[in-house]
């Protein structure tokens, strides 16, 4: 809303600094402080409104040191992430610009699935929440209708900047391209993967692998949402790569001095990561050790969702397994720990586990390592794994 006025205000009255809100840099930097501010500000009085009403965690009894001092603690705190991220993002961003809505859409639907199964867990008291199938279902028509705008929509464009012509006039909408890291020529087609009688279809495809990443990144998500400020902190991480990676690819300039794909109007992205990246920095003003509240499924379904749909926006998204490393290593960290235990109950009639607990956070709480330094030192994982992901830009 502040840029329609502000440039309404330069266009037609060529009000005095009006033409700061035409600079992307200028208003993701607004935008971020507005969201950190607003969020730490009141923060307070939403942990007090959800203390207030009883809406507090139920923590499961795994013989954790500390797990009790957990019990109670307000939770559904994803509310303050999403809320001061929508209210920035509808006053700085361009809302004329398709890639916002598509991420606000994102962000009102996962968060709306989140919500209702904390509801279920917190309030109807079934710990079950949601079922797994339900879970599934809005997140595949999530991703069918991202994979569908993405390809489909006229302003979704993206061009090589080597190739021979002017690559403004021989924009075309409906490409498949993505960044493939670590090749010289780094483009990569999803048609390329089908027959040539298929390659029409290729959308398809296309939209089946976005399930597939809102899924995972997701369920990485909620899966790392474990320990005080773990998740809130490594996905600040991420938000903030992406957000570099959505103006890089955002600048023609830039762009093809980089050698990579360049996509028209999605700078615009970097302002709504920017105000998600300050909302997520308030939360963990007071979700980090000792927590006052916790982000539950109604942050960490949206926070992983929001992450996948960014990464299809800038066509990055086969950088997410090194940008989002924690994640996978605490997916994988699951999947290994419930392989191995069926497989040797079947083979000996008795469950043996790789891991003390799943996912590998708990791990090295029961090695005894104290959360907070469990916590650090992910973070600090997660920060190797961001600029190894943004070395990609030149290593190939």
């Amino acid at each position: 809303m502040i840029y329609a006025l502000f440039d309404f205000l330069e266009r037609y009255y060529d009000v005095p600094g009006a033409g700061l809100f035409q600079f992307i840099s200028f208003r993701a930097i607004l935008a971020g402080v507005i969201a950190l501010v607003t969020s730490m500000f009141f923060g307070k009085h939403i942990i007090r409104f959800l203390r207030k009403q009883s809406i507090g965690e139920t923590i499961r009894d795994l013989n954790l040191k500390g797990e009790e001092t957990k019990r109670g603690t307000p939770t559904m705190g994803g509310v303050m992430i999403i809320g001061f991220t929508l209210i920035t993002v509808f006053l700085i961003n361009d809302l004329s610009n398709i890639y916002i809505w598509l991420l606000v859409g994102t962000m009102v639907c996962m968060g709306t699935l989140g919500f209702v199964d904390d509801y279920i867990k917190v309030i109807k008291k079934d710990k079950e929440g949601i079922r797994s199938k339900t879970k599934m279902l809005v997140q595949s028509l999530l991703g069918i209708v991202v994979g569908l705008v993405l390809y489909f929509h006229q302003d979704v464009k993206a061009i090589s900047l080597h190739e021979v012509g002017n690559p403004i006039e021989r924009l075309q909408p409906r490409e498949l391209k993505t960044t493939i890291p670590f090749f010289k020529h780094n483009e990569f087609d999803y048609g390329n993967l089908l027959i040539e009688e298929l390659k029409d279809y290729a959308w398809i495809l296309y939209t089946l692998v976005v399930i597939f990443v809102i899924m995972a990144v997701s369920n990485g998500a909620n899966l790392t949402d474990g320990l005080d400020g773990l998740a809130a902190g490594t996905s600040t991480i991420i938000v903030v790569t992406l957000g570099i990676l959505a103006w890089i690819s955002g600048n023609v300039f830039v762009a093809k001095y980089l050698n990579i794909l360049y996509i028209p109007n999605v700078g615009e992205v970097l302002i709504f990561l920017s105000a998600f990246a300050g909302a997520l920095i308030g939360f963990l003003w007071y979700n980090q050790f000792p927590a006052q509240v916790f982000m539950g499924d109604t942050g960490s379904l949206t926070i992983g969702a929001v992450i996948a749909v960014t990464a299809f926006m800038i066509r990055k998204e086969l950088l997410l397994p090194l940008l989002g490393g924690i994640f996978v290593i605490e997916n994988i960290s699951v999947l290994i720990q419930l392989s191995y235990f069926k497989y040797t109950k079947k083979k000996t009639g008795e469950g043996k586990r790789v891991f003390l607990m799943a996912p590998i956070h708990h791990h090295y709480q029961k090695k005894g390592y104290h959360e907070a330094k469990v916590t650090a030192r992910f973070i600090i994982v997660g920060i190797l794994f961001a600029i190894l992901t943004i070395a990609t830009l030149k290593v190939r």
